[in-house]
């Protein structure tokens, strides 16, 4: 099997298990929490607390479901974009590995909205009153902070050069 063909059965692979993960999660939280008092894991600093977000990111934008699908499908066609243009090696893993988590998160949240019209929540920071928020956000966060570590500190402006010119791509097939 080839190195293009490991990348994309990795990144695949890795898609099925982290929105399989995200929909358990949320299906457990349904399951255990909605209609009760939060479950609390540290007093006063974090619970488990159910919400149904029909918004974004700290329940903004409530009700703007086709906005929501027009930036998911924006999130999984520069994916798919990157992931055909990156070159195949070992040392494009991690970047690899920061897609599917991005893609993840987009995915894991649009299943919500297109079977319930709403994003299930359940974990909550107390201590800061920080949003509620769930493992698909917890995906696109982390992918998203990974990706800026990746840019800035390992890979150099020439490993990187696929992303955004023709030659880049044609040096990678």
């Amino acid at each position: 099997m080839n190195q293009k063909a490991r990348q994309l059965i990795f990144f695949v692979a890795g898609l099925i298990v982290s929105i399989g993960f995200d929909q358990w999660t949320k299906a457990l939280a349904v399951a255990k929490l909605k209609g009760k008092e939060p479950f609390v894991l540290i007093d006063g600093v974090f619970e488990f607390f159910y919400s149904e977000n029909r918004g974004a990111a700290f329940g903004i934008m409530q009700g703007k479901q086709i906005l929501f699908f027009i930036i998911t499908a924006a999130v999984l066609l520069v994916v798919i974009l990157a992931l055909v243009r990156m070159p195949a090696s070992r040392r494009y893993l991690p970047l690899t590995a920061c897609l599917f988590l991005l893609a993840s998160g987009a995915v894991g949240n649009m299943i919500d909205r297109v079977i319930q019209g709403y994003v299930v929540d359940f974990l909550y920071f107390k201590l800061i009153d920080f949003p509620i928020f769930n493992v698909a956000d917890c995906y696109v966060v982390i992918a998203t902070f990974l990706l800026i570590i990746l840019a800035f500190f390992v890979y150099s402006e020439e490993e990187l050069s696929f992303l955004s010119s023709k030659k880049g791509r044609a040096d990678s097939v």
